[in-house]
């Protein structure tokens, strides 16, 4: 995920508001507990002149990989109080990823 400002003082004003953000960012597969990222300091975008924390998650739950072969919906957002942002993947999507998701 990448949030960009590409005004300087939008950028100041707002990074300041989202702190901790990366650890709000989820996966929620209906039916089942969000998953939450895991901020890894040990990663850095590579495309920056300075080191950023990357968020990655892992996906760890065989019921919620069966719940989506099955056709349960999923979501992917943030709950964070300055960016709060839930998006429906679509079927298509989840067709996709129901494949990768194989036992």
């Amino acid at each position: 995920m990448l949030i960009e400002y590409p005004d300087p003082h939008e950028r100041k004003r707002e990074l300041g508001r989202l702190i901790g953000v990366e650890d709000r960012m989820f996966v929620e597969v209906e039916g089942h507990k969000r998953i939450y990222a895991i901020a890894d300091e040990d990663l850095t975008a590579k495309t920056t002149r300075r080191p950023v924390p990357c968020t990655s998650s892992a996906w760890s739950s065989a019921r919620r990989s069966e719940a989506v072969r099955a056709g349960a919906a999923v979501k992917i957002g943030c709950d964070h109080t300055n960016y709060p942002v839930h998006v429906a993947v679509s079927a298509e999507t989840l067709a996709s990823l129901a494949g990768d998701l194989q036992p």
